[in-house]
C-alpha cells in the first residue's frame, strides 16, 4: 500500500514538473507570453518585508565598496586619457 501512495505521489509530481517544462518551452518562441510569464512571477514586498529582508548593514559595505571601485576605475580611465 505504502509503494502505491508513493509512485501516486511520485506520478502526481512528474506530471506538475512535464506540465511546467511544455508550458515554459510552448512561451519561448512566443515573446509576449514570455514577458507575461516572468511577470506574473513577480512579487510585490511591502516596506516591513524589505526591512525585514534587507541587511542594511551589508548593502550599505557592498555600496562603499561599488563607489570606491567607481572612483578608482574613473581615476584610471583619467590617467588614460592624459596618456593618449
Amino acid at each position: 500500500m505504502k509503494d502505491d501512495e508513493q509512485f501516486e505521489k511520485d506520478s502526481s509530481a512528474a506530471v506538475s514538473s512535464a506540465d511546467s517544462v511544455d508550458e515554459y518551452l510552448q512561451t519561448l518562441g512566443n515573446e509576449d507570453a514570455r514577458e507575461q510569464r516572468y511577470y506574473s512571477q513577480e512579487q510585490p514586498f511591502s516596506t516591513d518585508e524589505m526591512t525585514r529582508l534587507v541587511n542594511e548593514e551589508r548593502l550599505n559595505e557592498l555600496l562603499a565598496q561599488s563607489d570606491a571601485f567607481l572612483s578608482s576605475l574613473n581615476g584610471e580611465i583619467e590617467d588614460f586619457d592624459e596618456d593618449c
